[in-house]
């Protein structure tokens, strides 16, 4: 198996690298996030491990770069920062899969192993839709029925949220955590305001509401007509 590891910290590149040698797997290194969008590019690796602090280029950029290039090698991020919020990011990103530093190597190996065992994804889409209403996530636009749809930067991580997962309800917990980095609630009406501006730019003058309330669950995007 052929493993891209793009660490910017030596001791820790040549510890992770000697191992997956030893394990019987080919390593290529790069040692920031620009060296290691070059090596990606070029596709032919199994699995990417990815350092989420780099230089030049930080690892979910590095990441995010990939999926919208069309390249879908299972990665793993290798962080110091552990927190849910992070960890969310990560697979929002594009990641795989997420291990702590400092970390065991016997299970990083497992972990490679086991992405490598995973059919391989298409294409990631760049494009978002439910019913009429279409998010391009590498244009950074929003329109429904064609009317260009100007959202807030909070508002547009709401409806991203909402839109990757249509169909399934979202709660309040989750949306705190996954727009606001919230861990905890805040006992204020945030999300229902983000919401109730989002219905009266998406919903507002449309023949069916998009965005749906679920009492006593959460939120869902979904084209009910």
């Amino acid at each position: 198996m052929r493993i891209l590891l793009v660490e910017d910290d030596s001791e820790t590149a040549a510890y992770v690298r000697r191992g997956l040698i030893e394990a019987g797997h080919t390593v290529d290194h790069a040692a920031d996030g620009q060296e290691g969008l070059f090596l990606a590019s070029g596709g032919g690796h199994d699995v990417l491990v990815v350092d989420r602090m780099l230089p030049k280029l930080d690892g979910l950029s590095l990441v995010r770069a990939l999926r919208a290039a069309g390249v879908t090698a299972p990665a793993i991020f290798l962080t110091a920062r552990a927190g849910v919020g992070d960890r969310v990011e990560g697979l929002d990103a594009g990641g795989d899969d997420y291990l702590a530093k400092p970390f065991a190597f016997a299970e990083l190996l497992a972990r490679v192993n086991a992405l490598a065992r995973r059919p391989r994804l298409q294409q990631e889409t760049t494009l978002l839709r439910v019913g009429d209403l279409e998010m391009d996530l590498l244009r950074h636009t929003v329109s429904r029925a064609g009317q260009r749809i100007t959202l807030q930067p909070r508002e547009w991580r709401l409806l991203e949220f909402l839109m990757r997962r249509k169909g399934e309800v979202a709660t309040r917990t989750m949306l705190l955590e996954a727009v606001w980095d919230f861990h905890f609630d805040p006992m204020t009406s945030v999300v229902e305001t983000h919401i109730s501006r989002l219905r009266s730019k998406i919903d507002k003058g449309f023949d069916r509401p998009l965005i749906h309330t679920v009492r006593g669950a959460g939120y869902v995007v979904r084209d009910d007509g």
